[in-house]
């Protein structure tokens, strides 16, 4: 990945900032993005401190025109745009069943899940093809894209559908030697993780208990995974959802 310039979204925390850690560590130019100005910016710090080269651009995913100018502030910082991890989601109302999910909640997770992919990568392409250029795009699926989920309809619809847009994209623009991929963790242990178990270590023991390995996932691991497909180790592939979830859909 070295001096190429990679852009993240959700790079605040969690497996953004790991992925911002790894890419800079390969010698990779990080757009670190966030709607957390002091989380991204903290990001940022870290990647420099251990000897990367990284920015900082402000946006809120679900805005359009936010994520327009995060890709053009990208290509106004580094001079262009070769892969892009679009990792920003929420989680919304994880209690809530089909019948008793709220309208707010639904359309909160399909702006930043489902649109905030999509805003992105229609941004992120038309990029590519102006350089005509190679790229290379992973977005954020999980577990939940894959299988059902009780009491995270919403969730589950947004995940889903990130699945099918990144197969869609990936048709549409491989005789451009555009990839485009998606990975699918598991419980994983995030901020976002403890929201969901709310600190309990009850809870915490249930998700490991869901993992056929017998422990949560670390953020660096999805890291790995997702360097891997934005690097030319996986040039041959493309419209993959893969799950790094320690076995749980193979169960």
């Amino acid at each position: 990945m070295k001096d190429r310039v990679v852009m993240i979204t959700g790079a605040g925390s969690g497996i953004g900032r790991e992925s911002a850690l790894l890419f800079g560590a390969e010698g990779a130019k990080v757009v670190v993005s966030d709607i957390n100005v002091e989380a991204g910016e903290e990001t940022v710090e870290l990647v420099k401190q251990a000897g990367g080269e990284a920015a900082f651009i402000q946006c809120d995913v679900s805005k359009g025109p936010q994520v327009e100018a995060l890709v053009q502030g990208t290509v106004d910082t580094y001079g262009r745009l070769d892969a892009a991890f679009n990792n920003a989601g929420v989680e919304g109302d994880t209690q809530a069943t089909t019948i008793t999910c709220t309208e707010e909640n639904f359309d909160l997770n399909i702006a930043v899940n489902l649109k905030g992919v999509w805003w992105c990568m229609k941004y992120e392409i038309e990029q590519f093809l102006r350089q005509e250029s190679p790229g290379a795009i992973v977005n954020t699926s999980s577990l939940a894209g894959l299988k059902g989920v009780p009491r995270g309809n919403a969730y589950v619809a947004a995940k889903h559908g990130v699945i099918g847009m990144t197969k869609s994209a990936s048709l549409e623009f491989a005789r451009k030697d555009v990839r485009v991929n998606a990975v699918c963790p598991g419980a994983i242990e995030t901020p976002m993780l403890n929201r969901i178990v709310r600190g309990s270590e009850k809870g915490y023991e249930t998700m490991r208990k869901m993992e056929p390995v017998g422990r949560l996932g670390k953020p660096s691991e999805i890291a790995e995974a997702v360097v891997w497909l934005c690097s030319d180790k996986a040039s041959f592939v493309t419209g993959l959802a893969m799950s790094v979830d320690g076995g749980s859909y193979a169960r």
